[in-house]
């Protein structure tokens, strides 16, 4: 024996499972990407010459972001700088770090980090895990990374130490630790819009 829906539940029962399918495949997207604000931004570092602090910056980078607060564990970090854009503020130093013992730009004009981890470590606070690559060498890192928000907008801020020489940072007669400390800090205040709130 056949049995035939009415027309009216065939309509139904079709709009229901479009629907479902739709809502199933909104489900299966991503977070929409944060949006970086530069000119709220900054990437430092301070190193140490000969005992003292000195303090730099990096003018040009990007970052591209994929973050649920709720859920940290789905999320994405991609940052990339321009290492021809590492200042120290004064003219004739910075003419030196674009060169082959430091920077080395003409080879290696971008260092990056990608994330591999995220997970939540406490109210706003994040552990961030992932590959620095500078001047074509790669290090496992772990960045502690807290976040803000006011109005619209959310900030990222923490820091982290890394070995210079590791990345060849600094060779031949530079890779005197006793001129150049080895461990340089790294920090950072990234400000985005369109994160979820916290």
């Amino acid at each position: 024996m056949t049995y035939s829906f009415p027309r009216a539940s065939r309509r139904a029962t079709l709009a229901l499972t479009a629907t479902l399918a739709l809502a199933g495949a909104m489900a299966l997207q991503p977070a929409a990407a944060q949006q970086l604000v530069p000119a709220q931004s900054d990437i430092g570092f301070v190193s140490k010459q000969m005992g003292v602090p000195v303090e730099g910056h990096f003018t040009k980078f990007s970052a591209q972001v994929v973050l649920d607060p709720a859920k940290p564990e789905a999320g994405k970090v991609s940052l990339t700088v321009d290492t021809g854009s590492a200042t120290l503020g004064v003219k004739e130093t910075d003419a030196e770090l674009p060169k082959p013992v430091w920077f080395n730009v003409a080879r290696f004009p971008q260092a990056t980090f990608q994330s591999s981890a995220i997970r939540a470590a406490g109210l706003g606070k994040y552990e961030v895990r992932g590959t620095l690559s500078i001047k074509g060498a790669s290090q496992q890192v772990t960045v502690p990374v807290a976040l803000a928000q006011s109005g619209a907008t959310t900030t990222a801020t923490g820091n982290f130490a890394i070995k210079r020489l590791a990345f060849k940072i600094g060779e031949d007669e530079w890779a005197d630790t006793s001129m150049v400390a080895d461990e340089v800090q790294v920090k950072f205040k990234l400000v985005f819009t369109g994160m979820a709130k916290l």
